[in-house]
C-alpha cells in the first residue's frame, strides 16, 4: 500500500475485523449479520461487495470459491480471509489509533 493509504478506512477495518472474527465462516451474509450484531451497522450487499473488492485490490483480503450445494440452489459462495498484509495493516492502524486515544480520557469521558 502507498504511504497515503497505509490505513484503511473505518468501514474497511470493520469488515476485515469481522472476517477475522468469523474465520472459516466469513461469507457475505455472515459478514453482514456480524456487522449488524457487533456494531449495529446495517449494510447493503452491494456496499459490502464493493468494499470487499476494494480490499482485495489492495491485497488485504482474499477469497476462495466453495463448491455449490443443492441447499444453495447450485450457487457457489465465496469465503473471505484477511491476508497477512491485511493483518499487518490492521496492527499498524490499531497502534496508531491507540497512540491518538492515549491521554484523552478526560476529554472523552471514558477509557481508551
Amino acid at each position: 500500500m502507498s504511504p497515503r493509504s497505509d490505513y484503511p478506512g473505518e468501514f474497511e477495518q470493520m469488515v476485515m475485523l469481522v472476517i477475522l472474527r468469523l474465520d472459516d465462516a466469513a461469507y457475505a451474509l455472515s459478514i453482514l449479520k456480524e456487522l449488524d450484531r457487533q456494531v449495529g451497522r446495517r449494510v447493503s450487499r452491494g456496499a459490502l461487495y464493493a468494499t470487499l473488492d476494494r480490499l482485495e485490490t489492495k491485497g488485504l483480503v482474499e477469497w476462495v470459491t466453495e463448491a455449490s450445494t443443492p441447499r444453495r440452489g447450485g450457487h457457489p459462495r465465496r469465503c473471505f480471509s484477511v491476508t497477512p498484509e491485511g493483518v499487518e495493516v490492521l496492527q499498524r492502524s490499531q497502534s496508531a489509533l491507540l497512540r491518538l486515544w492515549d491521554g484523552l480520557d478526560g476529554v472523552l469521558g471514558g477509557t481508551a
